[in-house]
Order: C-alpha cells, then sequence, then structure tokens
C-alpha cells in the first residue's frame, strides 16, 4: 500500500528507504499527498507547501499550510540562508512602507517628499534637520513612501488628516502590511486644529476600526475576483438580513492567491457577516473569520448551515418575506470558556454546541491500508505527532488499527486551548478528495481505551 506522510523531512537512517518508495508517491503532476496518495489539483492538501527549491540538501522540512515549519537545527545551507534573507528584507520593506491616499492630481514626488519630512519636524517628532522618509512613488490620487525605519513609519502614521494643496491627506499601512496594529493619532490632534466635518471617515484615526470592519475569506479559488466575492457575499448578506442598510455592504475587497480580505461598512455587519462561515460557492464552502491581526473580542456567530436549517424550518423569515432576516438568530452573549462552536456541521444535520475537551478527533484521515505496514503506521504516528503538536504541546496521539476507532486519529492536548486551535486549523480541510472531520472527544472515555462514538 502507499505510505502516506504529514510532511516531506526524513531522518538520515530513513532516507535510503524513503529513496526506494519515492517513485509511486509521485502522481502525474509530480505533487505528493500527505501521507504520499495522489493529490488532486483541486484539494486542499494538508502537506500541501510551497514549491522546493532545487539544489537545497535532502531532509529539508516541507511546510503544511497554517502550521510552522520544524525547527531548523546546526548550520543552515548557504542556499536556504539567501531565501530567508530576502525574505527578510522584503517584510523589512513592507514594515517601513505607508500609503498616503487623497493626494491632489499633479501631486510631485518631491514636494510631497519634502512637505512631510518637514511637517515631521514641525512637531516635533525627529529632530531638526532630520528626513525620516527617504523615497516617495505618487500614482493618481494616492502615493506609497518608504521610511528609513519601521520605528520612523510608526511615528509618520501620525501626519494623517494633515492638509497638503487643499486635500487632507490619509496616511496608513499598505493593505499587504500584516504586523501589529500600531495605535497613532492625526494631525489635528497633535496640533490642536479643528477638525472638519467627515475628516476622520478616511484617515487613519479609524485605522484600528477599520481592523473591526475586515473579515478573511478562505478557501477561494482562482477563478473568484475580487468583484465576484464582492458581490456574492454582499447579496447573501442582503439576502438574508445581515445587512443594516440598502446597498452592498461589502466596501471593498482585494484577493491573494487562496484567500481574500473583504471590508464592510460597519462593525456591525462585519460581525453579521461572520455567519456566513462554510457558504458554498463555485464549488467551494467559504472560510468566514477575523484576520489574524484581529485582537478585539471574541463575535459569537453561527454558520450558514445555521442559517439554512432555520429557513428550511420555517422559523427564520426573510426581509422579502417580511420578516427580521438572520439577524434574529445571531447570538447575543459569548460562549462560556466550555462550549465552542464547532467549525464545520454535517450537511445532514445542524451539530449542537459541543462541550471542549482536551482530546480532539480526526477523521477521514485515513484508510485500513494506511496502517497494515507496521513501518508505515510508526512513520505515520511520528508525522502525527510532530505536525499537529504545532497547535500546542501534545501528550498523546493514539491511532487504532483494529476495533471501533480503527482509522482514526485522536489527539490528547495538555490545554482545551491548544485542542481548540487544533480543532479550528485541521477541520473542514480536503485530505485526498475526502473532507476532515475535527471534533471534540470525550476524555473519561479516551482514557479508558474506549474510541466508540
Amino acid at each position: 500500500p502507499k505510505k502516506k506522510k504529514m510532511r516531506g523531512d526524513y531522518d538520515n537512517d530513513d532516507r535510503r528507504r524513503s529513496r526506494s518508495r519515492s517513485r509511486d508517491r509521485h502522481d502525474n503532476d509530480g505533487s505528493i499527498s500527505a501521507y504520499g496518495g495522489s493529490a488532486s489539483s483541486g484539494d486542499l492538501q494538508m502537506a500541501k507547501g510551497p514549491t522546493p527549491v532545487s539544489g537545497l540538501p535532502p531532509g529539508l522540512p516541507s511546510v503544511m499550510p497554517g502550521l510552522m515549519p520544524p525547527t531548523q537545527t546546526g548550520p543552515v545551507p548557504t542556499a536556504l540562508s539567501s531565501i530567508l534573507e530576502a525574505q527578510q528584507a522584503a517584510q523589512d520593506k513592507i514594515n517601513r512602507e505607508l500609503f498616503v491616499g487623497n493626494t491632489p492630481e499633479g501631486t510631485s514626488e518631491m514636494l510631497l517628499l519634502q512637505f512631510l519630512n518637514g511637517a515631521m519636524r514641525r512637531i516635533k517628532l525627529v529632530p531638526e534637520n532630520d528626513s525620516p522618509i527617504l523615497q516617495c512613488r505618487v500614482n493618481a490620487k494616492f502615493a506609497f513612501v518608504e521610511c528609513r525605519s519601521k520605528e520612523d513609519a510608526n511615528l509618520v502614521l501620525n501626519l494623517s488628516g494633515i492638509p497638503f494643496l487643499g486635500s487632507n491627506l490619509k496616511v496608513s499601512r499598505p493593505s499587504k502590511y500584516t504586523g501589529p496594529y500600531v495605535p497613532s493619532k492625526t494631525w489635528q490632534e497633535l496640533t490642536g486644529q479643528p477638525i472638519t466635518p467627515g475628516l476622520l471617515e478616511g484617515i487613519s484615526g479609524s485605522a484600528e476600526e477599520k481592523i473591526h470592519r475586515e473579515l478573511f475569506i478562505g478557501n477561494t479559488t482562482p477563478e473568484m475576483t475580487e468583484q465576484m466575492l464582492k458581490d456574492f457575499i454582499g447579496k447573501a448578506m442582503e439576502q438574508v438580513g445581515l445587512s443594516t442598510a440598502p446597498g452592498n455592504p461589502i466596501t471593498a475587497c482585494r484577493v491573494s492567491g487562496k484567500f481574500a480580505f473583504v471590508e464592510l461598512r460597519t462593525k456591525e455587519e462585519a460581525a453579521n457577516a461572520l455567519n456566513l462561515n462554510n457558504i458554498p460557492y463555485l464549488g467551494a464552502m467559504l472560510r468566514v473569520g477575523r484576520p489574524s491581526k484581529y485582537t478585539g473580542p471574541i463575535t459569537p456567530h453561527g454558520n450558514w448551515e445555521d442559517i439554512l436549517a432555520k429557513y428550511m424550518s420555517g422559523e427564520l423569515k426573510l426581509p422579502s418575506q417580511g420578516g427580521e432576516g438572520a439577524k434574529a438568530f445571531i447570538p447575543k452573549a459569548e460562549p462560556s470558556q466550555d462550549v465552542a462552536i464547532p467549525t464545520t456541521i454535517p450537511s445532514s444535520t445542524i451539530a449542537p454546541l459541543v462541550a471542549r475537551t482536551k482530546v480532539v478527533e480526526l477523521q477521514n484521515m485515513l484508510t485500513s491500508e494506511d496502517l497494515q505496514s507496521d513501518q508505515d503506521y510508526e512513520e505515520i504516528l511520528e508525522d502525527t505527532k510532530d505536525e499537529c503538536g504545532q497547535f500546542g504541546k501534545l501528550t498523546n496521539v493514539i491511532i487504532p488499527r483494529t476495533g471501533p476507532g480503527a482509522t482514526k486519529i485522536f489527539l490528547e492536548y495538555v490545554s482545551m486551548d491548544d485542542a481548540e486551535k487544533a480543532v479550528q486549523g485541521l477541520a473542514g480541510r480536503t485530505f485526498d478528495g475526502r473532507k476532515v472531520t475535527a471534533v471534540y472527544f470525550d476524555e473519561a472515555k479516551f482514557a479508558k481505551g474506549d474510541y466508540t462514538d
């Protein structure tokens, strides 16, 4: 039987035998599935990672999406070191770069550069004769400036709202910035100038609010364009009554590979949109959630299946039918620490709230053939510990080969928080054409070796 591995790195003892088996782990396009099976192009493979760099020595770890790679020990190979240095340099530039919006037409790069540096000196954010902004690129109605350091960039954020040739400039982080939120003031707050009506709507003083209005959309496919996602999600919210005002509640959308970010009109509509999680679109189930930089309170919400179930039962009346819509069923209070909303719900029924435990059960990842060989079984067990240990500290991993729990994987973590990270990180992934299910499992039954559902 084909051996399935969760990652592509091998120790020295395994390299010889792994090379002899590598031919039947590749499908026609050269990809390797998580445990060695064929990987279909449309599936989200758990072991799918970045394209290997040719010339790297064997044994370098591959990367599973959403999981951190194993720590590299010993000297870093030259080729890998160059790649890491290039990535670090690119990230450093992003941290030093700022977006400047609302620039008047015809603005010259040198004029804007000198003006912003002069403003920094005027309000004593930098020493006299210092110039923290190094470069400026001007487009039609906006510009990008590159600062000397990320600390300088944090200070330049305070220029947002500054009057310039009849306009008030908007200074903020670019969309590709993924670092922490940095609090800042506006030019008017620093200088004591009056704030004109509507001024704060587009300046960086509302940057923190924007984080609360932005949502992450995962599991997108290449054919989904920004306009398509904006129209689809906006229309879905309007139809089921999750919007708070007429018109499309989605104000902006940007797509990047297999995920996207959408910006909504208000914080309330952003919270409401979380109930669209798992909504099907073009053959994929979209994952709707908060972005990683969101640091606000947990927002209780349901999933798209909850909305459908209540509509089919007649409980939910759409706005077009004279009802309040899905807003009437949005949880109003935060769930307790011992309760979590499942990240995946079977299509045939709506699962009730499940009590959190320290044990996670994974289903639909293995077959009986995968566990026949003792050697393959030991390797699967070891790889499971390595990869699933990225969510938190594991105390036990059990993969029954026979009996009621056969082909399932049971993960016991030291805390319920770690177990919750595993459930959220693993649930809903597609593996060898099968959708993985990750749910909490009873701790008492696990301790007794009872793996029945």
